[in-house]
């Protein structure tokens, strides 16, 4: 008994701690820590009130004012930025003639699976906009108007695969078909087995183009294939930014003096034969 008494003396301090060390280990797991967290909380509460003069009430207060003012501020910025782009296309439709000025719209819609075919915009037959209208936004050409609504219109983008647009080459009038990638670029097959080409070289609209206006923007060579079979072909680097279109301007359908010339005189001669 004696022994014990020594031996206890001698450890219970160790003991207590070993003891102590347990059961704050299984207090720790049974509440995942929230006890720990409640005392420390309680601990420096009176230190965070020291330093800032505030009570945590308060504190959470002046947090959610913070959120709040950053969430203004984020709409605020997006909608200058917006501004400034509505400015920069109204200033690039101002240089068109009086009697052929756009129609501006907003893409509102867009699907991640049909990114690069095709967007949706906020304007449609209640402005006068009608199936085959062509659409530009800065650099150039875009696309197409496919479907028209009283609200909205479809537009068929340039860089979708079933797009073709007839271009031409504007340093040397060299001239083929372009056909959309689904990217950023387009793919040109030209109509000669050697085109004079070069890479730089800019790609714009063809005169023998009846869907969309002669001498419109596209892009500009980026690589080429002149080995390629049956006919060569090149990338072009596409000049509007197709992959964050946000405003457009909406054309009428072109007028080709010079194919309807063709058109009105092909008949008279069939009729003379």
């Amino acid at each position: 008994m004696v022994s014990l008494r020594r031996w206890w003396d001698r450890k219970a301090l160790q003991v207590g701690l070993v003891a102590l060390a347990l059961g704050g280990a299984w207090v720790l797991r049974q509440t995942q820590g929230e006890f720990l967290l409640e005392v420390y909380e309680l601990i420096t509460r009176p230190m965070q009130m020291l330093q800032t003069g505030t009570t945590p009430e308060e504190r959470q207060e002046e947090l959610l004012k913070n959120a709040q003012f950053l969430e203004l501020q984020t709409r605020i910025t997006e909608l200058e930025s917006q501004n400034q782009k509505l400015q920069n296309l109204l200033g690039y439709a101002e240089k068109e003639p009086l009697a052929s000025r756009p129609i501006p719209a907003r893409v509102i819609g867009r699907s991640a699976d049909h990114w690069w075919q095709q967007v949706t915009i906020n304007r449609g037959s209640n402005v006068g906009i009608q199936e085959g209208y062509v659409v530009k936004a800065e650099g150039g050409l875009v696309g197409l108007v496919e479907s028209v609504t009283p609200n909205t219109s479809r537009i068929l983008l340039i860089s979708d695969l079933k797009s073709q647009v007839g271009v031409t080459i504007s340093r040397t009038s060299a001239k083929g078909v372009l056909r959309g990638d689904s990217s950023a670029e387009a793919v040109l097959e030209f109509y000669e087995k050697v085109p004079n080409v070069k890479v730089g070289d800019f790609v714009s609209t063809s005169m023998y183009s009846q869907r969309f206006p002669t001498g419109l923007a596209v892009g500009k060579i980026k690589s080429l294939d002149l080995k390629k079979l049956p006919a060569s072909i090149a990338k072009v680097e596409l000049f509007p930014p197709i992959s964050t279109l946000d405003w457009v301007a909406v054309y009428p359908k072109p007028k080709n003096p010079e194919l309807e010339n063709q058109q009105s005189v092909t008949p008279k001669t069939e009729k003379s034969n």
